[in-house]
């Protein structure tokens, strides 16, 4: 497993469970310091007026999520439940949960050690795949094997797109289109009384009183927070005054106390902020799966010439024992669990759900290539 956010500890989880013996490498000190750091996340549904693919998982999603966090994480020590009141196209007020990712994050790597044999390598960075004899060696800087397995799924969030192109031959920006998503959250300490009774949500979310005994100590124990930016195409996790002012200027729309708050915290040096990078994909939906064989697959697409309907993405020829879990977007709290016990259970080869069939191929990581074979194929 490499990576170890929200998606790898989940799929370490769901992989424990099964009773495999893992090896977790992640390139940080410890789990859970990249996007899913974030010191309070939102967890609600994504509503829409007519189902969607996204709007489908979010609903799964959520559920799955939320009875995790009820069975391993004591509420006020890393969640609490709430409702939010959405303005905007999805107007209403959802029940939805106040969550810090990492300690959902440390329940599961803690579960998936006293269910299975789990190493956990910190500070240890992959920069390659290869495939040699049956095994995939991941290799470092200096192109030293630093583990290896005939199996291994890759959850760096959007560090998975040059490792997983490199490992499978995909071109990245057709094939494998993944998008870094910076998004920077404005917080500060709460001294006073709520300015809101509930998260309000629209362009971004206002959360007007989170308490956690489980924050770190550079955060406050009882806070404010509204975020965060969506910026697409950065891929740096610096702070600047212009996200603190774009949050401050939805806020406004939230509530216009709040906003005018942020601006003065921002103005008196007490504002504090978090800043990191998401993976989304061209269609905003995560990959889960295995990776396909590209040359098999233009071969496969040739015998089968101009009749592309006979080769369905099912049938894709996939690369033996490379997974990947990724693109969560900014909803690794919805989506991670979920589609870590589909790719789990694909993996221990289970039988898949037929009600799930669609979401399965509309979340596969071959669908990209798949269809780009399909394109390049003659027209009867």
């Amino acid at each position: 497993m490499i990576g170890a956010g929200l998606a790898g500890a989940a799929a370490c989880a769901a992989l424990a469970r099964r009773g495999w013996r893992l090896t977790l490498l992640d390139a940080a000190d410890g789990p859970a310091r990249g996007a899913s750091a974030l010191p309070v996340g939102m967890l609600s549904p994504h509503v829409t007026r007519a189902p969607t693919p996204l709007s489908r998982l979010s609903a799964l999603g959520v559920a799955s999520t939320l009875a995790e966090l009820q069975r391993l994480v004591p509420q006020g020590q890393g969640w609490q439940a709430c409702e939010v009141d959405n303005r905007g196209h999805d107007a209403g007020r959802w029940p939805a949960a106040m969550v810090r990712p990492a300690a959902l994050v440390q329940a599961w790597l803690a579960e998936a050690a006293h269910a299975s044999p789990l190493e956990m390598r910190w500070n240890t960075r992959v920069n390659r795949l290869e495939h040699r004899d049956g095994l995939w060696l991941a290799q470092g800087p200096d192109g030293q094997t630093l583990a290896e397995a005939p199996t291994v799924v890759v959850a760096s969030a959007y560090g998975s797109q040059a490792l997983v192109a490199q490992a499978s031959r995909l071109v990245p920006d057709e094939a494998l289109p993944l998008r870094p998503v910076k998004g920077q959250m404005s917080l500060a300490a709460l001294d006073g009384e709520a300015l809101a009774p509930r998260p309000q949500r629209d362009n971004g979310v206002f959360v007007p009183l989170y308490e956690d005994t489980g924050l770190p100590p550079r955060w406050p124990a009882r806070l404010w927070a509204m975020g965060s930016t969506y910026d697409r195409g950065e891929d740096n996790s610096s702070l600047n005054d212009s996200a603190h002012e774009r949050n401050a200027t939805s806020l406004e729309a939230l509530c216009p106390p709040a906003a005018l708050g942020l601006r003065n915290a921002l103005a008196s040096g007490r504002l504090l902020g978090w800043a990191q990078v998401r993976c989304a994909s061209l269609d905003r939906l995560p990959l889960a799966g295995a990776l396909p064989d590209t040359a098999a697959l233009h071969t496969l697409m040739a015998h089968a010439g101009p009749r592309r309907g006979r080769v369905a993405l099912q049938d894709t020829p996939r690369l033996p024992g490379l997974f990947m879990l990724s693109a969560m977007g900014s909803r690794g709290l919805t989506l991670a669990h979920w589609c870590a016990e589909q790719l789990a259970a694909r993996m221990n080869q289970e039988p898949a759900s037929d009600a799930w069939a669609d979401l399965l191929a509309a979340i596969d990581p071959a669908r990209f290539a798949w269809k780009q074979a399909r394109r390049q194929q003659p027209a009867a």
